[in-house]
């Protein structure tokens, strides 16, 4: 199945048990004039106990209107924007020294950025910069033809039909095998073909327009580009029909599905799959993996009896709009006015170097975050969070013990996966190797698709070779983190690691508040719906008692239906089932980042700062993490799309479930907030 990563980071270390003494230390940090809990954020006339979402972050609302460039803006945002300035600088210095050895890092990085920068070549070029991708196209004359063109394209990185990657077994994960996955679609999911909701209907027909309007750039007439957008609709609401969805893709098993060779091309008649993998440079694999096997049944009718004209159609159209960001202008600009504007509410472009950065970071990420890493992470800051992490695991073992719905054989299975974590932090240990990836500087595409097919072949080579558990999944600028379970690692990017997450010069209260909730967060993920279904050595398989999981799903349950109540946008609800994983795992995060808290000298003492206690301290810490303004359309989508609850319901829903929350702000009875004791969901 395709793999599914979570939040958060770290490397590996010696682990502590639950009675050796929670390290600390002091550091300092922050930007002049900020304070990592800021009083001014606060709203006082808004009752904590009703909305401390609003209460700790209401003025700041109010007076940080989103920019025109965004969707959303809170304190992910900032962060990023603040590491964006950071690469800049980097990037920019590397473009400038136009004599770097060829191979190096300060060639790669800064010839990608040179070529995606250089804006007079990129128009002047304009559509012809993919003539040769649509020459290829039009050779297509029948289904044979079409799916050589497939899977040439998968090469490439497009996947225009479905998904393809190597991975690991989820029940063997020593070993990697071929997976395959349903795709096709040009809206961000099914639901916007299907659904006959007025915003869905909307959507489809600004599509529609869109579609056309691209093909009329490509050189179609106007009545051509109108009925071959039609088409293409038509194609696509039908591989819609056929796609899973969302919440039964959250299932593991269900999405666990072994063929041999000859009985994936029995099932789906008219592709040969042991052909198909050989054209697309697998040799000697006799099994993959299908995430969606009804999908490629369907697909594999619709290759029979779609006309091949249409299926040219589908495929031109597919190729321009996934390569317009790399095009002329005008095909940038109206994937934008669709894409950032009619499905986002995005006002205006980000600034060209933000978008080229973004292609830099996923062409040579490893090699762009040496330089990040090599200037801005230093060693300190990784000490201290291996101590956090370390305190993290010691508050959630202790936690794992006392669970009262949880039997003894059970918590050793659940405490023997919690010290089997591989833990990763800041970078990885051993840097990837480019060798072989040939960036140039006057073509911007060419460089795209050569890094797209340098991965591709990186990846391919894995077959056949022990998985490598220590590859990272994201680079280290990455404001961001992670939980893999088929290596059952927690994963933090130095990117993540500053303010307003993490700071070397502040109190505990606040430092747990923020970066050790996002720690506990990923250990949950080790624990919630999902990642439950894993063992200690990341294979798929059962580790609890049956009495235990029934237990375990009852209150999953509560949780489900804690956030399926809640709702936005007057009156869209949350999908308690799309987000229950990320939901548990919040819960987790702020009950065990408090139980690690509640382990230092701060967290055992009353002192106040700037008013408030430490335990004040430290759910302030948790609610401001949170704080964002978000565009309705971008909300809407977020709602379809996003396995995370809204901002304030991720603030507001694991604390309405917990005791030590009531006591700090006085919940009481009568409250919005409050819940009767047995309505509050509690799970680890």
């Amino acid at each position: 199945m395709k793999p599914f990563l979570y939040l958060c980071s770290l490397a590996t270390v010696g682990l502590f048990s639950c009675q050796e003494k929670v390290t600390e230390s002091k550091f300092s940090s922050l930007p002049p004039g900020v304070k990592f809990i800021e009083p001014s954020y606060i709203d006082s006339t808004i009752n904590p106990a009703d909305d401390f979402y609003q209460y700790a972050n209401g003025t700041w609302l109010k007076n940080n209107a989103i920019p025109a460039s965004e969707t959303r803006w809170g304190s992910f945002n900032l962060l990023e924007d603040f590491n964006k300035k950071a690469l800049k600088g980097l990037l920019e210095e590397a473009s400038a020294k136009t004599g770097a050895k060829k191979g190096s890092p300060e060639q790669m990085v800064g010839d990608l950025f040179a070529s995606g920068m250089d804006t007079a070549v990129i128009d002047k070029v304009g559509i012809a910069a993919i003539q040769s991708e649509l020459d290829q196209i039009n050779k297509i004359t029948d289904a044979k033809t079409l799916l050589d063109e497939i899977t040439r394209e998968a090469k490439l990185g497009m996947n225009p039909l479905f998904g393809f990657y190597v991975g690991p077994d989820d029940k063997n994960v020593t070993k990697s095998i071929c997976n395959l996955y349903q795709s096709g679609l040009g809206l961000p999911d099914r639901d916007y073909y299907l659904k006959a909701d007025a915003r869905e209907k909307d959507i489809r027909e600004k599509y529609l327009v869109h579609i056309a309007t691209m093909l009329k750039m490509s050189g179609e007439t106007e009545a051509d580009a109108a009925k071959h957008a039609t088409t293409i609709l038509a194609m696509e609401t039908a591989m819609a029909k056929v796609s899973m969805d969302r919440v039964t893709m959250r299932d593991p098993y269900k999405m666990y599905n072994k063929f041999a060779l000859a009985d994936l091309t029995a099932k789906t008649s008219g592709m040969d799959w042991k052909m198909l993998l050989e054209n697309m440079n697998v040799k000697n694999e006799d099994t993959l993996l299908v995430a969606q096997p009804d999908f490629f049944a369907a697909l594999s009718g619709m290759i029979k009896t779609t006309p091949i004209e249409d299926w040219k159609v589908y495929l031109k159209w597919h190729l321009v709009s996934g390569m317009a960001g790399y095009l002329s202008k005008d095909f940038d600009q109206e994937s934008f006015n669709f894409y950032g504007k009619v499905m986002r509410g995005q006002q205006e472009q980000k600034p060209r170097w933000k978008r080229v950065l973004g292609v830099v970071d996923g062409a040579v990420g490893e090699q762009l975050g040496k330089m990040y890493t090599d200037k801005y992470f230093t060693a300190e800051a990784k000490k201290r969070m291996l101590e956090l992490v370390n305190n993290l695991e010691v508050a959630f073992e202790a936690r794992i013990k006392t669970l009262d719905w949880m039997s003894d054989s059970t918590k050793a299975k659940a405490n023997e996966k919690l010290h089997s974590f591989i833990k990763k932090i800041g970078y990885p240990d051993n840097w990837r190797d480019y060798t072989g990836l040939d960036i140039v500087r006057d073509s911007y595409v060419k460089n795209v698709l050569a890094s797209n097919a340098f991965d591709y072949n990186y990846m391919i080579s894995k077959l056949g070779k022990p998985v490598d558990k220590t590859e990272w999944g994201m680079t280290p600028p990455t404001v961001n983190a992670y939980y893999n379970p088929a290596f059952n690692e927690i994963v933090f990017p130095a990117g993540i690691l500053q303010y307003p997450f993490f700071d070397l010069s502040v109190d505990d209260a606040a430092i747990y508040g923020g970066i050790g909730a996002v720690i506990g967060h990923e250990m949950t993920h080790g624990f919630d719906d999902q990642g439950c279904q894993y063992a200690a050595d990341g294979n798929l398989k059962n580790w609890w008692s049956m009495d235990d999981k029934a237990r375990f799903d009852a209150k999953t349950k509560m949780v489900k239906e804690q956030y399926d109540a809640y709702t936005i946008l007057d009156g869209k609800h949350v999908n308690g089932a799309l987000t229950l994983g990320e939901n548990i795992a919040d819960l987790g995060g702020v009950t065990i980042g408090y139980d690690a808290f509640k382990r230092t000298k701060q967290g055992q003492s009353n002192e106040k700062i700037d008013g408030f206690t430490p335990d004040q301290r430290f759910f302030l810490s948790w609610a401001q993490v949170w704080r964002q303004n978000i565009r309705e359309e971008e909300a809407a989508q977020r709602l379809v799309t996003d396995p995370h609850s809204p901002g304030e319901h991720r603030c507001n829903g694991p604390l309405s479930n917990f005791a030590p929350f009531y006591a700090a702000f006085n919940v009481k009875e009568g409250n919005k907030m409050y819940k009767p004791e047995a309505a509050r969901a509690k799970v680890w």
